[in-house]
């Protein structure tokens, strides 16, 4: 790899300075659209709920990089080939993996451009990268894509067990301060080998796998679908809703042109280099910028969700185990339509339910495989005495119902 200057290294939280291993990775960082990612939250609107959830996309996509380092050392360490135009192909595809993420990540996916996956953005965004620098991402286009010839590449940047996960479940339990989420990742690339082109974690990293997918369950119910934050994000997706009738309906409204812009766009779009370059514009900023603005707006509606947004005066969530009845839902709905004296469509932005999910560990799709000394390699849940490891690969699916504590 290539020396590296003072000029060239981050200094992370997480695993200390980050380097940059040659001048692509360097002119990528660099480049606006991966600058836009300091201002792309990692965790949506978990900072309501865990004060320190402030870092961002930016902070992720090199700590990933930093972690594929170390997978490509430790392999080439155990004689597995990875050429250097492979190297730099498996650096840049984590390094963009998330490129196409849009405010608030995972909240917002697909509101500003309708049934398009920020998995897809990011293709688009590193595809107008790769003429941009001379089909110099080939290679990486092609690792993220899942059709790279060598199978391990595609399973290092995405799979079970990729640096994807392994950055930002250390990461975000350290900035939440969930320590049930902490993982043990050093550990976990040490035991990364490769058999008959697919990666393997040998058997004496199985406990360290076991720990990684429990970790996993723990950050989901206790972070990610942490009920304050699952319905604090629900209301920031209302209020852009909310907007976006008013503006349909010739309603005056302000709050920046960009995002305005992109609320005005119908639901099948093409996106070309010119929509690219439009969304690269669009960030947290916008959206808290029009939340702000929105808030002394002539509508009841969109005025109250966004003072509640702003000020923290959120919804009353119950999580059930069992459906939620319409009879139930309905009774809060009338009663706050008749207290607030609202029509029962409007209503509906402060009373809702819905359902979440929880799949710490699928077997169908790309398991995590361990390498026996005998060389036999086997699934993870036939090899774990894990009696809860099994249970991690069922799905398990939670209700919640929202709405003001007046309306109980």
């Amino acid at each position: 790899m290539a020396n590296t200057n003072k000029l060239k290294v981050f200094n992370d939280p997480i695993y200390g300075f980050i380097g940059t291993p040659n001048q692509l990775i360097f002119d990528l960082i660099a480049h606006p659209y991966f600058q836009r990612l300091r201002r792309i939250s990692q965790m949506g609107m978990s900072y309501l709920v865990y004060p320190g959830a402030h870092h961002t996309r930016f902070h992720h996509a090199l700590g990933s990089m930093h972690l594929m380092t170390k997978a490509i050392q430790v392999l080439r360490w155990k004689h597995v080939e990875i050429t250097e135009d492979e190297e730099t192909g498996l650096l840049c595809a984590i390094l963009l993996h998330d490129i196409g993420h849009g405010p608030f990540s995972h909240a917002l996916e697909g509101f500003f451009i309708k049934g398009i996956s920020h998995e897809k953005l990011s293709l688009k965004f590193m595809e107008y990268l790769n003429k941009e620098f001379d089909g110099k991402l080939d290679v990486a286009i092609s690792i993220f894509k899942g059709e790279y010839d060598k199978p391990f590449m595609n399973q290092l940047v995405s799979s079970q067990l990729d640096m994807d996960r392994l950055d930002y479940l250390k990461r975000d339990s350290f900035y939440a301060g969930v320590t049930e989420g902490n993982i043990n990742s050093e550990r976990l690339i040490s035991m990364l080998n490769v058999v008959e082109g697919n990666l393997v974690v040998e058997e004496k990293g199985i406990y360290a796998v076991e720990k990684f997918l429990m970790a996993r369950r723990f950050m989901y119910w206790q972070a990610y679908l942490h009920k304050t934050g699952l319905m604090a994000e629900q209301l920031l997706v209302r209020i852009m809703k909310r907007a976006q009738q008013l503006l349909q309906e010739n309603n005056e409204i302000n709050g920046g042109q960009t995002i305005l812009s992109f609320m005005k766009l119908a639901d099948e779009v093409v996106v070309d280099s010119r929509l690219l370059q439009d969304f690269a514009s669009l960030d947290d900023i916008d959206v808290l910028g029009a939340v702000k603005t929105w808030q002394f707006h002539d509508d009841f509606v969109l005025s109250k969700l966004c003072q509640m947004l702003l000020n923290r005066k959120l919804l009353h969530v119950k999580i059930k185990n069992k459906p939620i009845s319409d009879e139930k839902m309905n009774e809060r709905l009338m009663a706050l339509a008749i207290e607030l004296g609202i029509s029962e469509l409007e209503a509906c932005y402060f009373v809702f339910k819905g359902e979440i999910s929880n799949k710490a560990y699928n077997q169908e799709h790309q398991a995590i495989n361990i390498l026996k000394k005998s060389g036999k390699v086997t699934d993870v849940l036939k090899e774990s005495d894990q009696l809860s490891l099994k249970a991690l690969s069922k799905t398990v699916i939670k209700y919640y119902c929202c709405f003001p504590k007046e309306a109980v």
